[in-house]
């Protein structure tokens, strides 16, 4: 039994790549390598926003290994078993948007309650710094 996949049987299965910012990727992996490089085929960047989804077709896309959280086969069989509704891209950008403003005027009210009371909260642009 080999660790290392048979790059024959890659090309047949859909992969679910999920990366560090958050974006959830499915394609046919085509590479992978020792830093777990990917090069995706057919891909789609899906979003997900409550029991809503979108895909937006992304072609060949490469992904650096450092950004990739998890990578997982998808069972074709059990894909369309999914409670979630399909929805066009332009929807899911605007739900995308709307639940994007919605977080980030509650963060604004949760700093501004802390700031009254006299505690600081650092601003989430340094947090990922080294």
């Amino acid at each position: 039994i080999s660790a290392v996949p048979d790059p024959l049987s890659l090309s047949a299965e859909k992969h679910l790549v999920l990366l560090r910012d958050g974006r959830t990727l499915i394609g046919f992996l085509r590479s992978i390598d020792q830093f777990a490089n990917l090069v995706l085929h057919q891909t789609v960047e899906r979003i997900h926003v409550g029991k809503k989804y979108g895909d937006i077709p992304r072609g060949i896309f490469v992904v650096r290994g450092e950004n990739v959280v998890l990578l997982g086969e998808i069972d074709l069989e059990k894909e369309s078993d999914t409670p979630l509704q399909q929805v066009s891209i332009e929807e899911i950008l605007e739900e995308q948007r709307v639940e994007l403003q919605a977080k980030q005027e509650s963060e604004k009210l949760k700093v501004q309650a802390l700031k009254e009371r006299g505690l600081s909260v650092p601003r989430a642009d340094t947090l990922d710094e080294y």
